[in-house]
């Protein structure tokens, strides 16, 4: 499917409006952007279009609003840190759709762009409704999807709104994340090894039935590695366990058995009466965790015997903490596993937030081949799935290969152009 997409360099751009969707899901506090990983990934994708005289309308949902407009998260915080970051003019549109909008996105001038508002303002967007997709093309000439974290979401700024445009393509962060995680789904150099760790085994149901058909080992760690273990007999204490999920986890150690696949649980574990911080936490002699103890991270010999596991890897994939990282000491398992596929001479990719996180604390990001935003896209991705964003952009790409693009309306170059509201 990949080869198939256009890409953002496929399409010339020069005097046209592009709707570039992107992921600027970001944490605000005191009406200010609080981390801004998620808005840096989108800058080249921004700045390609703006080096080729391309006007770029950007548009993104931020939170959960439920289809009305929230105060608490509007993007206009972005705007002003976007154009800081870009260095150049960002226009902020009072709604994604309507009158001003469209306005505002046919006096860009050469240089200048133009961000939307929140998209789940409208509960149509979630809906993909086809009227709803179509307003929101009327902003442009073309489109760009750049959002990998939204391509499992069949709503009209990643689906519907490709109908109504006559090209669509992935944006340069979408083309990374195609393009690695196919390789590894599709084309895994051997020996891999997917470490998985994370609170919950029903995320990752799927994803590891699919993997047991291509890996050659599981390391699992985390707040999942506890309904494993309970699911082959061994006592977890007080610590958190599905289950409603026992017997899939009893089917996962069957198949990997029956496959030949290494799959680990953790040899010891730091355990505590309660994950607060500041309780006293004791090291347990083996997999085991006595009761009224709480497991909170991986022991020194997990440690060890996962960092082995991992050295002669030639591809692996990490997903998810190994203990609870963001309450020290709890996150040394997560630490140690980030330094050893650091250290590995492995094709590596990276998804989920924390374990992101705290590859960038330690400053190892530029020790990984990919580190990956998707999030919940890319274990659907992973685990087989066809996703509606990604489908989307190939339908788009077929239908433009099979047609001659249109030529767009000229493009206004700058203030002055009928109908334009300008924000201030």
């Amino acid at each position: 499917m990949a080869s198939r997409i256009l890409s953002v360099r496929d399409l010339e751009v020069g005097g046209r409006r592009v709707f570039v969707r992107v992921d600027f899901n970001v944490p605000l506090k005191d009406g200010r952007v609080s981390d801004d990983t998620r808005v840096r990934a989108s800058l080249p994708t921004l700045k390609l279009i703006l080096e080729r005289g391309g006007r770029p309308v950007i548009a993104s949902h931020l939170g959960r609003p439920k289809g009305k407009p929230v105060p608490e998260m509007s993007l206009r915080p972005i705007a002003a840190h976007l154009a800081a970051l870009l260095g150049t003019k960002v226009h902020m549109a009072p709604d994604c759709v309507g009158d001003q909008a469209e306005g505002l996105a046919r006096g860009l001038g050469k240089g200048e762009a133009l961000l939307l508002e929140n998209l789940r303002f409208h509960p149509e967007e979630e809906k993909n409704d086809d009227a709803f997709s179509r307003r929101l093309a009327a902003l442009a000439d073309l489109y760009v999807n750049d959002a990998f974290g939204s391509a499992h979401r069949a709503h009209a700024s990643v689906v519907g709104i490709t109908r109504h445009l006559p090209m669509a393509a992935a944006g340069l962060l979408m083309d990374a994340e195609i393009a690695a995680l196919t390789r590894l789904r599709d084309r895994p150099e051997k020996p891999y090894a997917a470490v998985l760790g994370g609170a919950k085994v029903s995320d990752k149901i799927e994803l590891i039935l699919n993997l047991i058909d291509k890996v050659d080992t599981v390391l699992i760690g985390g707040a999942m590695a506890y309904t494993f273990m309970k699911a082959g007999g061994v006592p977890i204490g007080a610590s958190r366990s599905e289950d409603d999920r026992i017997d899939h986890a009893k089917n996962i150690l069957a198949r990997a058995t029956n496959a030949g696949v290494r799959l680990e649980l953790p040899l010891d574990h730091v355990a505590a009466r309660s994950p607060e911080p500041g309780q006293v936490s004791r090291l347990t002699t083996g997999p085991a965790i006595d009761d009224g103890f709480v497991g909170l991270d991986i022991g020194p010999k997990t440690r060890e015997a996962y960092a082995r596991a991992v050295a002669p890897a030639r591809t692996i994939f990490w997903n998810g903490p190994l203990g609870l990282c963001e309450v020290p000491p709890y996150d040394e398992g997560t630490r140690t596993m980030a330094r050893a596929i650091a250290g590995a001479r492995a094709f590596s990719v990276v998804g989920g937030g924390d374990s992101i996180a705290a590859i960038n604390r330690l400053g190892l990001a530029p020790s990984f081949s990919h580190l990956s935003t998707g999030g919940g896209a890319s274990l659907e991705f992973l685990s087989g799935a066809e996703l509606p964003g990604v489908g989307a952009l190939a339908d788009a790409s077929t239908r433009a290969a099979a047609s001659p693009p249109r030529t767009p309306p000229a493009a206004r170059s700058g203030p002055g152009a009928r109908g334009e509201h300008r924000s201030r």
